[in-house]
C-alpha cells in the first residue's frame, strides 16, 4: 500500500487532514481558551495530547477498533452520553476560569493524558477519524492507516500551535477580568454549540 500512496493521493490526504484539524471544533476552541488563560508554555501538554492522541485514535480506528463497537451497539449510546457529559464539564470549566491574576496560581490547563483521552469522547474527532479512514485507507491495510495517522501528526503541529498562539495573543485584549470572563463564556457557549450535531444529527 505504501507504493500506491502516490504524490497526488498524499497531497489530497494532507489537504483533507489540514482542513479538518484547522477548522473550529472542541479541540481548537479549548486550545484558544487555554492560550488566553494560561499562555503558550503551560498549554504545551494540552497541545501534545491532541497532536499525538488524535493520530493514535485514527490508527486504532483504522486497524479495527470500530468492530468492537459494532459487536456491542449500546456502546454507541454510552459514547454519546460520555461525550455530552464531558463537553458540558469542560464548558463549565472554561466559563468559570479564574481571572488573569489568579489563573497562574490556581488554574490548571488540561494535561497530556487528559487531552489525549478527550479525543475518544470528542464528536468531531470521531467524524474526522472515520472520514479519513474511509477515504484514504478504505482497505484498512496497516501501511495505509499508518500514512493517514502520520499525516495527522504533521498537520496537528500547525493546527495546535496556531490556535494556542491565537489565544495567547488575545491576552493583550483580555487583560481585565471582565473581558476575560466574557471571552471564556463565549468560548464555553461555542463549545456547547459543537454538541448540536451530536444531539440533533439532522441539523448537521
Amino acid at each position: 500500500m505504501v507504493a500506491t500512496m502516490t504524490l497526488n493521493l498524499l497531497t489530497a490526504l494532507f489537504a483533507f487532514a489540514f482542513v479538518t484539524v484547522i477548522t473550529p471544533g472542541p479541540n481548537n476552541l479549548m486550545l484558544m481558551a487555554s492560550g488566553a488563560n494560561f499562555g503558550f508554555r503551560r498549554t504545551i501538554p494540552h497541545m501534545l495530547g491532541i497532536g499525538l492522541g488524535f493520530p493514535s485514535m485514527v490508527l486504532l480506528v483504522g486497524v479495527g477498533v470500530m468492530q468492537l463497537f459494532d459487536a456491542w451497539p449500546p456502546s454507541y449510546t454510552i459514547l454519546k452520553v460520555l461525550s455530552v457529559a464531558y463537553l458540558l464539564y469542560l464548558a463549565w470549566k472554561i466559563a468559570n476560569a479564574a481571572p488573569p491574576g489568579r489563573t497562574e496560581a490556581t488554574g490548571r490547563p488540561l494535561t497530556f493524558l487528559q487531552s489525549a483521552a478527550f479525543q475518544w469522547v470528542n464528536p468531531k474527532a470521531w467524524s474526522m477519524a472515520l472520514s479519513a479512514i474511509t477515504l484514504y485507507a478504505a482497505s484498512r491495510d496497516l501501511a495505509a492507516v499508518l500514512w493517514v495517522s502520520g499525516v495527522y501528526v504533521c498537520v496537528s503541529v500547525a493546527s495546535t500551535t496556531s490556535w494556542t498562539v491565537l489565544g495567547q495573543q488575545m491576552r493583550r485584549v483580555l487583560k481585565s477580568p471582565a473581558r476575560l470572563r466574557a471571552f471564556n463564556w463565549v468560548m464555553a457557549i461555542l463549545l456547547l454549540a459543537t454538541l448540536i450535531p451530536v444531539l440533533w444529527p439532522g441539523t448537521a
